[in-house]
């Protein structure tokens, strides 16, 4: 690990379209101490010969054969990847198709300096296709079974942090949740997770993206709500912490049971 340094961790697949700016968000940040690292995962389209012509401006790992069908599985293999050949304190987090603001690494990196408590952060997105902030609602409720949080290129922590997380992530289960969700989980569990409200990424709604197929309230969105709640009991298990019974908790249930 180097002090003081920071990781940008990137998967790609057939991001052609968005990766060349996605890459050049990065080079053009006011932080000078990082490193850049992309895992492609099989592209069929132009990604592999955009990303070589950055030539020693990043790590490139170019993977040969999918690990797995699911896409959030494949995503988890890819960071984990990128991370075990990362060197930074602080790990940024990137979709292939998203950008940062050019101050972003240095503003979190202020953030994580000033507070030794910090581990985890979630910056607010600004969404491209609709130009407009994605702030999240407050709950209604007094207690939560788990956060709103927003998508993985706003994620960054610590790397003992995410040493931690490694040990509960159970990278090959729960074929259909996301790393955005099982890390805003585990951060929660622990009493890290932290948002704030100022935008330092630019999100993307890809229609041929990872989470585009879980539209709310379909069969796959079900899908994923019953494997969160798998990974958090499990989650709890290990932590030893009490597991709360809800109406949507035993709602998730039922539909799955007829699914």
């Amino acid at each position: 690990m180097k002090k003081n340094y920071a990781s940008i961790l990137i998967t790609n697949y057939n991001k052609d379209t968005y990766i060349r700016n996605t890459i050049d968000s990065c080079l053009k940040q006011n932080f000078k101490k990082k490193e850049i690292l992309v895992f492609d995962d099989c592209s069929s389209d132009k990604s592999i010969k955009i990303l070589e012509s950055y030539n020693k401006k990043i790590k490139l790992i170019k993977n040969k054969n999918k690990k797995f069908t699911s896409g959030p599985l494949n995503q988890i293999y890819g960071l984990i990847e990128l991370f075990n050949k990362s060197k930074g304190e602080i790990i940024f987090l990137l979709d292939g198709d998203d950008t940062f603001k050019k101050n972003k690494l240095s503003f979190i990196f202020k953030l994580f300096s000033g507070n030794n408590d910090l581990d985890f952060i979630q910056d607010t997105p600004f969404l491209t296709n609709k130009n407009k902030l994605m702030y999240i609602k407050p709950k209604k409720h007094s207690y939560s079974i788990w956060p709103r949080f927003y998508p993985t290129s706003c994620i960054s922590f610590r790397r003992k942090f995410f040493t931690n997380f490694l040990k509960f992530l159970e990278k090959n289960k729960h074929p259909n949740l996301e790393i955005d969700a099982r890390l805003s989980i585990f951060a929660f569990q622990k009493n890290k997770f932290s948002i704030i409200k100022k935008n330092l990424t630019n999100y993307n709604y890809d229609k041929s993206g990872i989470s585009s197929r879980y539209n709310k309230l379909s069969i796959s969105w079900w899908k994923k709500r019953n494997e969160a709640f798998n990974y958090l009991m499990t989650l709890n298990r290990k932590l030893k912490i009490k597991f709360y019974y809800s109406v949507d908790y035993f709602l998730t249930r039922l539909i799955n049971f007829f699914i």
